[in-house]
């Protein structure tokens, strides 16, 4: 294997010995090409640890104050692509000895089988002995994230990474400075069509993951920030549909009409919520980068489907419900055809 062409990345913000351990056995696997971020730990208290790192022989970038995983893994992304122009792409690992050496190895070599994967480092939260908070929140985001990106992870939060170099020159401008920017990465690689690879590896935790800078309420909140968007779009557009239905009801309920007051009052009210919808989902949720006249026609085509069986089975329902009002028949109904509209945005319209 070629040391130099996948260095190693590591962000440590206030570590401890574990770091020079790390450090220490990388180089003596003939590791050499080690990079370590200090991201703005406290002089005075970690300068000790900083230093005898880099007489280990690795390579020390520093932040002035603390500015985040994300940025950390920047600062280095920039660093190797400027220093070394020919490597294949890079591995990140964390600091505090989660990640054994021959792990780090098992995901350089699957960089090298695939110059152009994702290769993920991917933890077993089904054995015994894992912190709860860590089972709970890598499970639980595995789930949303399957669920609204069609990304099936097992381990969505892992630090163990293989990264190609021309991901790495992509991930610079990628928001996300925190934690959250590891979620943004598995996002862009979906959207760049990049193969995420994940390699088994052990699942360690020591001392009940204290030394963790992960935040579990502010940086997860960071992370589903990522998804929230997904959801902001279409709940308002669906709040603001049925507003608009309710209005449109209240004008042409006792109007004489060919179609029915209901299905008139559905098409007027979701051709208004369409047209916002569809802009706030090109621009923001689904980031389009191709045509939008293309994705437009693709949106309107699913959404007149969508309005006419909306329209048809509340009509239907609301003669089988009668007394109920036609919006309390028109919420189930929408919320049902809701999933259905999403799936298709995400991997017809928008994909």
């Amino acid at each position: 294997m070629s040391n130099e062409l996948i260095p190693v990345i590591i962000p440590a913000y206030e570590p401890d010995e574990r770091l020079c351990a790390l450090v220490d056995e990388l180089i003596s696997e003939d590791i050499s090409t080690v990079i370590v971020v200090n991201d703005g730990s406290a002089d005075e208290s970690y300068a000790g640890i900083f230093d005898e790192v880099k007489s280990k022989g690795a390579t020390v970038l520093k932040h002035a104050v603390n500015m985040g995983k994300g940025r950390a893994l920047k600062t280095a992304f920039n660093y190797c692509l400027n220093e070394y122009p020919s490597m294949i792409g890079a591995v990140t690992a964390d600091s505090d000895g989660q990640h054994k050496v021959s792990d780090i190895k098992k995901c350089m070599e699957a960089l090298l089988e695939d110059g152009k994967a994702l290769v993920l480092g991917v933890r077993d939260f089904d054995r015994t002995g894992i912190p709860a908070r860590s089972v709970f929140g890598n499970k639980v985001t595995s789930k949303v994230m399957k669920f609204l990106t069609g990304l099936s992870i097992s381990d969505t939060q892992t630090g163990l990474r293989g990264i190609s170099s021309e991901f790495m020159r992509f991930l610079l401008t990628e928001k996300g400075e925190r934690f959250e920017f590891e979620t943004n990465m598995l996002l862009d690689a979906k959207d760049m069509g990049i193969e995420i690879k994940e390699v088994p590896i052990a699942t360690i935790y020591l001392e009940e993951n204290r030394s963790s800078h992960f935040n579990p309420i502010k940086d997860s909140i960071r992370i589903y920030a990522v998804f929230f968007k997904f959801l902001f779009s279409s709940l308002s557009s669906s709040v603001l549909d049925i507003v608009l239905f309710g209005i449109f009801c209240g004008i042409f309920r006792n109007v004489p009409l060919a179609v029915g007051y209901i299905m008139l009052s559905t098409i007027l009210a979701r051709i208004i919520s369409a047209l916002y919808n569809f802009f706030i989902n090109y621009k923001v949720v689904f980031r389009g980068k191709g045509s939008r006249a293309f994705s437009a026609l693709k949106y309107f085509a699913l959404a007149l489907c969508i309005m006419l069986l909306s329209g048809s089975f509340v009509s239907v329902l609301h003669g089988v419900f009668y007394g109920i009002p036609e919006v309390a028949v028109k919420i189930p109904v929408d919320c049902i055809l809701f999933l259905g509209s999403f799936f298709v945005q995400r991997e017809v319209v928008y994909k």
